[in-house]
This record gives C-alpha cells, sequence and structure tokens, in this order.
C-alpha cells in the first residue's frame, strides 16, 4: 500500500543556485525516514512507502479543489494556505506554527479540528521567539518617539546644533511603561520576557490555569483582557482565534480588542496584533486612532493576491493606513514565517508527525478531537 502526502507551502527559505527556495533539508529529512520526496505533482507513489508531494506555489481555492479535491492525497503538510472545507485528507493534516485557521478540510472537522475521522495537528513553538522578536522591533518602532530618520536627515546636511535643537525632541524611555499581553502561549511568554528586559510593567490577561506560572515568571496574572488593558502603554495579541461557535460561525477572539478595550488603555498607547488580524476590530482601532486615544499600530496579518483581488484579514486594516500613514504598520503576516531555521525545523516535525499519524496511528500536538483508532502522544514544543 502507498500513501501520498501534499506539502503545499515552502519548507525552507534557502535558496538553491537558481535562486529558488531549497527544500533540500527537509527531503533529506523524509529520505532518512524511509521516504519518497517529489518534486512537483506529476510522479507515481511508491508501494509501501509515504511518498511526499512538493508543490509550495498552490495557493488559490480552484489550484486545491483541481490538484486535492478528489481525494488524489492521504495527507496534508501547510503553512499559510488555506485548506478548502472540500479537500479531503483522510489520514491527517499538519499546519506548521501554531494556529490552524487555515486548515478547513472536513476531514478534521475544520480549522477547530472538532469532529471528522482525520487528525488535525500543529507544530507549536518553533517560531514563537522570532515572532516575540519581531512584536517588539514593531514596539521600538514607535516607542520611545525619537524620530531617529529625521534626526539623521538633519545631522547629515549640517542643519542640527545639539546645543541648540535638541530639546525639541523629548522621548519617554519604555521603562516603567506598561504592556497588557492578552494569551500566555509560547509567544505571549517570549513577548512578555522581552519586554521585561526594558524594564516594562508586564500585564497578562490569561486563562486562570496560567495565573501560577505567569506569577512564578515575575509578571502579573489577570483574569480579564478589560483589566489587562487599563492603564496600559501597550498592548500585544497572542490568544489566536479561539474556538468558532458553530451556530454564529464567530471565533472566540474575534474582535476581542474593541472599543471598550482601546478605551480602556492610557491616552497614546500602542496595539500590537502580531496574532491574527481579526483579534482586533478594525473600525474601533481606526476611531481610537482618530481621536488619538491611540497613538499608533502594527498590524501584522494575511493578505492575498489573486489575479488582482485582495482577500484575507488584512483588508480591513487597508483604509486605515490612508488615514494614519506613519502612525501604522501594516505586514503580511511576515513575522513568524521570515525565520529559515525556524521553518525548517517545523517542517522536520510536521514530517515526523505525518510518519507517526499513518504508520502508528499516533497523533502528536493533537488540535481539536482525537479520531477513534489514533493515541494521543502529547505535546511536542519547538525551540
Amino acid at each position: 500500500m502507498s500513501f501520498k502526502v501534499l506539502i503545499c507551502d515552502h519548507v525552507g527559505l534557502a535558496f538553491d543556485a537558481n535562486g529558488a527556495p531549497d527544500p533540500a533539508e527537509v527531503k533529506a529529512h523524509i529520505l532518512a525516514k524511509g521516504g519518497v520526496f517529489h518534486l512537483g505533482l506529476g510522479a507515481q507513489a511508491e508501494p509501501d512507502k509515504l511518498s511526499f508531494y512538493y508543490a509550495p506555489d498552490l495557493s488559490t481555492h480552484d489550484e486545491l479543489l483541481k490538484t486535492a479535491g478528489n481525494g488524489q492525497f492521504d495527507a496534508v503538510i501547510a503553512a499559510a494556505t488555506f485548506i478548502p472545507a472540500e479537500c479531503p485528507f483522510v489520514l491527517g493534516g499538519v499546519r506548521i506554527g501554531a494556529g490552524t485557521g487555515n486548515m478547513g478540510s472536513t476531514s478534521w472537522g475544520g480549522a477547530n479540528g472538532i469532529g471528522g475521522v482525520a487528525p488535525l495537528m500543529n507544530t507549536p513553538g518553533f517560531n514563537a521567539r522570532a515572532t516575540a522578536q519581531m512584536t517588539i522591533k514593531a514596539l521600538l518602532h514607535f516607542r520611545p518617539t525619537l524620530p531617529f530618520g529625521e534626526l539623521n536627515a538633519r545631522v547629515v546636511a549640517g542643519a542640527f546644533d545639539t546645543g541648540k535643537h535638541l530639546r525639541d525632541f523629548p522621548t519617554a524611555k519604555l521603562e516603567g511603561q506598561t504592556i497588557a499581553i492578552l494569551g500566555y502561549g509560547n509567544i505571549g511568554r517570549e513577548v512578555a520576557k522581552l519586554a521585561a528586559a526594558f524594564g516594562m510593567k508586564v500585564i497578562v490577561y490569561a486563562r486562570d490555569k496560567h495565573h501560577a506560572r505567569i506569577a512564578v515568571d515575575g509578571f502579573i496574572p489577570v483574569s480579564n483582557a478589560i483589566e489587562a488593558a487599563r492603564g496600559a502603554d501597550v498592548i500585544s495579541i497572542h490568544t489566536g482565534l479561539g474556538q468558532v461557535d458553530p451556530a454564529t460561525k464567530r471565533s472566540a477572539n474575534q474582535n476581542l480588542v474593541s472599543t471598550e478595550i482601546l478605551s480602556a488603555m492610557n491616552r497614546g498607547s500602542t496595539v500590537l496584533n502580531f496574532d491574527r488580524g481579526e483579534c482586533v476590530d478594525a473600525d474601533a482601532l481606526s476611531q481610537a486612532m482618530a481621536s488619538g486615544q491611540i497613538a499608533n499600530a502594527a498590524i501584522d496579518a494575511d493578505i492575498f493576491n489573486i489575479g488582482g483581488n485582495l482577500s484575507g484579514p488584512m483588508l480591513p486594516y487597508l483604509p486605515l493606513a490612508e488615514k494614519f500613514t506613519t502612525r501604522i504598520l501594516l505586514l503580511p503576516h511576515a513575522a513568524a514565517d521570515t525565520d529559515h531555521p525556524s521553518r525548517v525545523a517545523g517542517a522536520k516535525q510536521a514530517v515526523d508527525q505525518i510518519f507517526d499519524a499513518i504508520l502508528h496511528k499516533r497523533v502528536t500536538n493533537l488540535k481539536g478531537d482525537l479520531p477513534q483508532g489514533y493515541t494521543n502522544a502529547g505535546v511536542k514544543l519547538g525551540v
């Protein structure tokens, strides 16, 4: 019996001699485990082996349906590509990364993995530090407020006198300011550590079961987002979208950062959303920025351009860029997906999880329900 696994995202960001992303490291890992690696979709599967088909340029709904809509593949590994509900992968799917919002196949019951016949898995932890560092990079873009670009230009032009002009650029250091972190998974915890290194006061909203760990780490746990936001100078979101309500089709944390949350913060504060675009109410953010309640914001969210048609959770934020120009940064969900070692490590673990699920019916990093006939091997975090 043969098994076919589709890989529909890049598994490395190093480049070969032709300038194309090079999957060599993950290919070697597959071969070392006794699998087969095919570049492209055309080759026949080998008997009694797991054959992996690498097609990272698949992106549109129609392309996925044509490639995998009739059960051509038994399992899938993806990162950012959206897997349509109509594409069956009856032996499982793995998302390279923490969230599974793009894993829509009904084989495992959709993005939350509830119901279905196949296991849904992820690879949490590998990109936590990269994402946290980019979150802090965005924070430092706005705060402290010393305008490096303007000062550099004036110095280079010989148009600055330290004694006369420096007083025109007062600023405030991060030390002593308060950051509210919503969510205390791998990324939220890393952001908390980095913020504390700058001397910031760290308030964390998370479920009660995490409070002891938050306190041991030296931060202040609170039980609701309003309490975390009250008096904060910065808010950083790391909750994920959460469960989808079957009745409303709405995620638990959709628009979590609302007018109420933004109003509870100090005037002139900063919003950082390096999680899911939908976690912030874009209309509420626009109103808060227009009033000056929020001074600036950085949003890192997916955006797709198919034939000139834009889609994705970034869309509601695009008008804010026109209104507030330099006060807002819009990034294409790049923080977690542009670090080569993290992507390779996550892809290798995804391969391991597929081998385990197909050959041994053993599931690591399960999201949602455990299908009948499988055993749960627990959680394995990347570092």
